[in-house]
Order: C-alpha cells, then structure tokens, then sequence
C-alpha cells in the first residue's frame, strides 16, 4: 500500500487576523485530494510582512515526512529538515525571506498569495488618493482646530482636483497592480497606465497603455498620482529617487503600498515639506515600524498607515484558501501551478 501523501499546514499566527480559522481548517479536510493526509499545526508564531523567519519544533518535528507545506513563507533550518519537500505554499506575498540560496538552488515549486490582498488594498489607495484631492488634510486639521474656513478651499490654496482630470501611473501590473487600476477606471480617471519589466506578455485589460521601467521618466511628467505598487527587487529598489520626485509635476499624489525601501523617503519628505508634492498615502516603509523621528509624521500632507492597507479579515482567508486547493488539486494532477514565485527575479 502506497503511503499517503503529506501537507503541513502552518499558519497559525498571533495576530488574530492572520491565524486560519476553524471553518478553513474543516474546508482544508474536507477538500484534499485523494490519498493525502493534512497535518495542522497550532503553534502560534509572529506574523511578519514576508514571513518565513520562524520556525517551530512541532514543523521541525513534522519536516521530514512532509511532501508539501503551507505556511507564512518557509524557514531555512525547516527546508533543510525536509528532505521530501516537493512545493511550498505562502499565505503571504511577500517572499524575501523565503529566498535563501538554498531554496533558490532546489526544484522546490515556491507559489505565494500575490494577489489575494489586491483588492483591500486598491481600495485603500483609491481611499487616499481621494483624501488628498478633495483637500481633507485641511479638513481634519481645521476640525482639530476647531477652525470653520472656507478660505483655503475657495481660493485656490488647496490643490482640489476630480479624479477623471488625473493621469494615473501604477508601477506594477500583477494582481495588485490590476486590482488598482481596475478601481481608478471605474472611477473615471483620465488614463491609467502600468509600468512592467516583462513587456512581452499581453497586457492586463486593466491598463490603458503598459510601458517598461526604462520609459518610468518620460512618463512622470504628465502623472498626476504615482502609485508604487512593484515587488522590492533589486531593479526596484529606490525606484522612486530624489531625481525622479523632481520629474513629477506639481500637485502630484504618491502612493507606497509595496515595500519602503522603493522610495527615498528624506527625499519625499523634503518635497511634501515644500508643497511640491501635493500629498503621500505611505503604508509601507523602509524601517517598521516608522521610528518617531520620521518628520513623515508631523506632516499634513503625509497619510501614514502602519502597514494594514491588506487587511480584511472577512475575504481574506476565503480568497486564500480558494487559490491554495485549485494549486493543491494542479499539484496533485501534474498541471502547472497558479503564482509560482520566480526564484531568481525574486517575486
């Protein structure tokens, strides 16, 4: 008798949220492939935003007969303990601290959630967005003041624009990217446009027009809302320098809901000082948290969010359990799997 297959599952978090609840542990049951057996570990562990740094003795204790793990990311002490190990399974999207030399050297199938999170997070860009271009950061700090002025609003000292007048720009085309740009259409913006690096593969509908990394500068003059939305490689590190800020007109809006480290944030914050920039919505940053001497923080016209535009704890597991059985059934037929994570680009 052939012996069943084995999933780990590992997702079991501190954070309320992030901790797969009871009726996703009975639809993991009740939906596995034929000739599995799913083991369910409950060991609590911190979530973090790309995961895969913790490991737990009852994973380790459950490594070497595992064929499949789903988890936060995957540890490297737990890779090495599983010599059976045939695919990984992230909740998360991120996967930086996945992609240690020993992973990327294997033929372990690596797939991620990119994607599962989009749609919370396009709507909290969209969110910000608006804040700034109907000028409620003047708005919330004439009511702390108690202060009822018009002034500002009528006079033109606040930039008010309708979003059908803005060029929108979405630096990444994924899922995420999509998610953004389907929402600003069906808003009215005037053009939506992506900037990708694989410009060979068609062009997702969302998009009005796609352009590589190579054309980011000629297109930052005519943006009027920046989005970064990218994975952090190294092509996209400090993708959005000093020297780029400067190329955007005035009155523009960016936003940052990938990774910190894509922006110069002395840089940004020197610009919203000046009112060049119209205004930042930031969800993200290079150091988290956001250490107190940030001047982002006194800033009016920058929206600091401590990394929670993704959360949505109604959709969220159902979305990820969704694109986790349609990948657990491909695996176990031999098709191809959905967001396979391409080692070496990094996302």
């Amino acid at each position: 008798m052939t012996a069943p297959r084995r999933l780990v599952v590992e997702v079991s978090a501190q954070a309320r949220n992030w901790s797969l609840p009871v009726a996703g542990l009975e639809r993991l049951t009740a939906e596995a492939p034929p000739g599995w057996t799913v083991e369910v570990l409950d060991e609590t562990t911190p979530f973090h935003k790309d995961a895969g740094h913790v490991v737990t003795q009852s994973a380790l204790a459950a490594a070497p007969e595992m064929e499949a793990y789903f988890g936060w990311g995957i540890a490297e002490p737990l890779f090495q303990a599983a010599p059976a190990l045939r695919w990984v399974h992230s909740a998360a999207a991120g996967v930086g601290r996945s992609l240690f030399p020993a992973m990327g050297a294997s033929d372990v199938v690596f797939t991620n959630s990119a994607g599962v999170m989009g749609e919370s997070i396009a709507e909290h860009v969209v969110g910000g967005v608006l804040y700034f271009l109907h000028g409620f950061d003047v708005a919330v700090d004439q009511q702390r003041r108690a202060c009822w002025d018009k002034s500002p609003f009528t006079d033109a000292r606040v930039a008010m624009r309708e979003l059908c007048e803005c060029r929108v720009l979405v630096v990444g085309t994924g899922g995420l990217g999509s998610a953004i740009a389907r929402r600003f259409h069906a808003l009215g913006a005037a053009r939506v446009t992506g900037v990708r690096r694989r410009l060979h593969l068609a062009p997702p509908p969302a998009f009005d027009a796609v352009i590589g990394l190579e054309a980011l500068e000629a297109e930052l003059p005519t943006t009027d809302v920046l989005v970064l939305a990218a994975p952090l490689t190294p092509e996209t590190r400090a993708l959005l320098s000093a020297e780029r800020m400067d190329c955007l007109p005035a009155g523009a809006v960016v936003v940052n809901v990938a990774r910190g480290a894509l922006l110069d944030e002395e840089a940004l914050a020197q610009r919203l000082a000046r009112g060049q920039i119209r205004g930042a919505v930031l969800d993200v940053f290079e150091e988290e948290p956001l250490p107190a001497t940030s001047p982002l923080w006194a800033l009016r016209n920058a929206l600091v969010t401590p990394h929670v535009a993704y959360v949505s704890p109604r959709l969220f597991w159902r979305r990820a359990l969704d694109l986790f059985l349609d990948n657990w059934a491909r695996y176990t037929r031999g098709e191809p799997l959905r967001n396979v994570v391409d080692k070496h680009a990094g996302y």
